[in-house]
């Protein structure tokens, strides 16, 4: 672009207007600030390679060089990072965060302590409070894992129980329940 007016200050600071109305700063540092022709838009390059935009909407975009990741901050309060590894994270303003992984895999944190992570696979896991876990596998079979055991539900109604002492209880649809020790020794079994 063509200089209309350059203006070099005494602190070292160099000022130059271009033709299209655009404004550039560019500092001792390194630093170089670009204000578009309207005044709506400014875009900062650092002497580290770092770059900040601040959009007419409000919205701000920082770029850090050094770890290739942008932090997008909307007007309303959502903060989006983008990093160069493809995980993305969304800080919603209620304080819920949404983060994306490389895999796809979306986890999702809320602001009472509970987690839900939804895997690629259709598979959903979810972390209450408590540190109780629930599990639901895209074949439709279900597991909860609790300080006192874990249990798997199937699609056919079976369930299944292990408990910390090692005991496991199979409970099937006719009824039927087997229940064996912690050394895999059948101790109950009501046949049906």
């Amino acid at each position: 672009e063509e200089i209309e007016r350059e203006t070099a200050y005494p602190d070292g600071k160099v000022e130059k207007v271009l033709k299209n109305g655009c404004h550039l700063i560019f500092f001792p540092n390194g630093t170089c600030k670009k204000v578009s022709s309207d005044g709506k838009t400014t875009t900062i390059t650092f002497f580290n390679g770092d770059v900040k935009q601040m959009m007419p909407d409000g919205t701000v975009i920082y770029y850090y060089a050094d770890a290739k990741t942008t932090h997008t901050t909307y007007l309303d309060g959502l903060e989006v990072l983008q990093f160069s590894n493809g995980q993305i994270e969304k800080h919603y303003p209620d304080g819920k965060k949404e983060i994306t992984f490389p895999d796809q895999t979306i986890k999702n944190l809320f602001t009472d302590g509970q987690e839900e992570s939804i895997l690629p696979d259709g598979t959903i896991v979810r972390i209450q409070r408590d540190g109780s876990k629930s599990i639901e596998f895209s074949n439709g079979q279900r597991e909860l894992h609790t300080s006192q055991f874990k249990r798997r539900e199937y699609p056919d109604g079976t369930v299944k129980t292990v408990y910390t002492n090692g005991q496991q209880e199979t409970k099937y649809v006719s009824g039927r329940i087997r229940v064996k020790d912690k050394d895999g020794n059948v101790i109950m079994d009501t046949k049906v």
